[in-house]
């Protein structure tokens, strides 16, 4: 999402035309074996050269022809715990940079990192919500994709953030909740279902299914790279 400036094109102008009308003096005077002649004709070779390429380049930066129009967008990832969000939006984020559009992946695991005094109850993940989802909406106006990758269990505060965006497509990670506990590495659910965790979505706090997401994914049975052309696939609109 570069846009090159007047000076650029400029420098790029001059530094081709220097180059090529070095070429057509060296040319000229070795056919001629006159340095007055060759060097007239180099410097008239230029400064033609020059005003045309630089009239060549901003009249194509005017024409619309064969440009695709990059519309940046925020990229809502919700799911239960081990359902795939964070390792998808991974695989995301790469494929989008390998694309050489600007992005930034905001995690929830991350951001609790640097705010280790969030709560858990459903007021304090409402307002952790929201101060995430007005992040990404900056960010995004800034001309950045924004991957972001929580739980956001709850209805009211992810229409809350697609509000605050210009472009927000909600990508529901629908692993059933039976999967998720199987991946279940960190013991998170067994100590949720033992009592050990309180708050904890999908056991003691509800999880609301996003009713119309734009892309909903179930990774039971796929593989990351095929998850992530899913994703891609239906980002066409906007890259």
């Amino acid at each position: 999402m570069y846009k090159e400036t007047h000076s650029r094109s400029v420098m790029k102008a001059v530094s081709w035309r220097a180059l090529g009308s070095l070429t057509t003096a060296a040319i000229v005077f070795a056919f001629f074996r006159r340095w007055d002649l060759a060097l007239a004709t180099g410097g008239v070779d230029a400064i033609s050269k020059i005003a045309l390429y630089y009239a060549h380049e901003r009249f194509w930066d005017r024409v619309h022809f064969g440009k695709h129009q990059i519309t940046p967008a925020v990229l809502w990832f919700t799911g239960l715990s081990g359902a795939g969000k964070t390792t998808l939006a991974h695989s995301v984020v790469r494929e989008l940079e390998n694309r050489k559009l600007r992005t930034e992946h905001l995690d929830g695991d991350t951001i609790r990192d640097l705010f280790p005094n969030t709560g858990f109850s459903r007021e304090e993940r409402e307002e952790h919500i929201k101060r995430v989802g007005f992040l990404a909406s900056r960010l995004e106006s800034n001309g950045l994709f924004v991957v972001v990758s929580l739980i956001s269990p709850y209805e009211a505060s992810r229409d809350f953030a697609r509000k605050l965006a210009k472009n927000f497509v909600e990508i529901h990670i629908s692993t059933p909740l039976g999967e998720c506990e199987k991946r279940d590495t960190k013991g998170l659910y067994r100590r949720a279902r033992a009592g050990e965790l309180k708050d904890f979505t999908g056991v003691s706090s509800p999880y609301e299914t996003p009713r119309n997401p734009e892309i909903t994914v179930d990774t039971t049975n796929l593989s990351i790279a095929a998850a992530t052309r899913i994703i891609v696939d239906q980002l066409r609109k906007y890259i």
